[in-house]
């Protein structure tokens, strides 16, 4: 059972006094950092909070620096409501759900975090300055609520790269934990952009994790081999346009070759019916 009974926060003080309680009785603290409109893919990373600490902080904010294009902003959904409800069966001790001014007093903070060149990369190239705002965001979060754990989920996987490299760049006393991929029956990684998908044309999304398929199968042979392999599934589907398709190191983010053996995190990104998806998978290349 948690500590307290659930209780919604909306200001940085109070959630600090909240907080400094629960640590003056020795418990232990976890935060999963979210924009609301939670699904089965949040509600994961909430189940593994449970895991690893006896307080657990979800945060919904909809963190308007990471949004390059305002109507994208306008556009995402809020249903906080309908988020504590489903959190209800969570024991969640803390719901820290702040206004935008709460978060920004001044309407954007002047010093903000740089997320470097990885930052600039597959996700990064076609959403500049997407991870300065997750990471502004994100260093903001950890200092309010100065948890043990933070729990972030691997389809996201150049999130999660850039906020360990925070954490261990920027010395924060958080573990990061991470938390596999949710996916629906059919194989589509869960997101909260898939209900923006026409049902009709679902079938055509499902290329993505078909191609993740077709790579992890094709591992034995190579770099090269694996992503034919992937690219193939995409090209039988002209209805997805494909964004991108690589082979990094886990460790680095950076490209493997095609001489590379050992872990291999292969990321895919392509839209379907206006509607951009990411996914991704690790495999070992011998």
């Amino acid at each position: 059972m948690p500590a307290v009974p659930t209780s919604t926060i909306r200001s940085i003080e109070a959630l600090r006094q909240a907080l400094a309680t629960e640590r003056a009785s020795g418990r232990s603290i976890a935060l999963v950092p979210t924009m609301g409109a939670l699904h089965a893919g949040h509600l994961a990373l909430v189940a593994a909070a449970r895991e690893q600490a006896d307080v657990v902080v979800v945060s919904i904010f909809v963190n308007p620096t990471q949004f390059g294009d305002k109507l994208d902003l306008e556009a995402y959904p809020r249903t906080l409501d309908h988020d504590l409800e489903k959190l209800d069966a969570y024991e969640v001790g803390y719901v820290f759900a702040p206004s935008t001014e709460e978060i920004y007093p001044n309407g954007k903070t002047e010093i903000t975090v740089q997320a470097g060149m990885t930052a600039s990369r597959f996700e990064g190239r076609s959403r500049p300055g997407h991870f300065d705002g997750v990471l502004t965001v994100v260093s903001k979060l950890l200092n309010i609520v100065e948890p043990d754990f933070a729990c972030f989920g691997e389809k996201d996987a150049q999130q999660l790269h850039l906020v360990r490299r925070l954490v261990a760049d920027l010395d924060f006393a958080t573990e990061i934990v991470p938390v596999a991929t949710e996916r629906d029956s059919d194989g589509l990684a869960l997101s909260s952009r898939n209900a923006r998908i026409d049902p009709a044309r679902r079938e055509h999304a499902l290329a993505i994790p078909r191609a993740l398929v077709a790579a992890s199968r094709s591992a034995d042979l190579g770099v090269e081999p694996m992503l034919a392999a992937a690219q193939g599934v995409m090209q039988s589907d002209t209805k997805v346009k494909l964004d991108y398709l690589a082979a990094v190191d886990p460790d680095t983010f950076l490209p493997v070759d095609e001489n590379h053996s050992g872990a291999v995190r292969v990321l895919i990104a392509g839209t379907v019916d206006g509607v951009r998806l990411i996914d991704n998978t690790l495999v070992r290349i011998p």
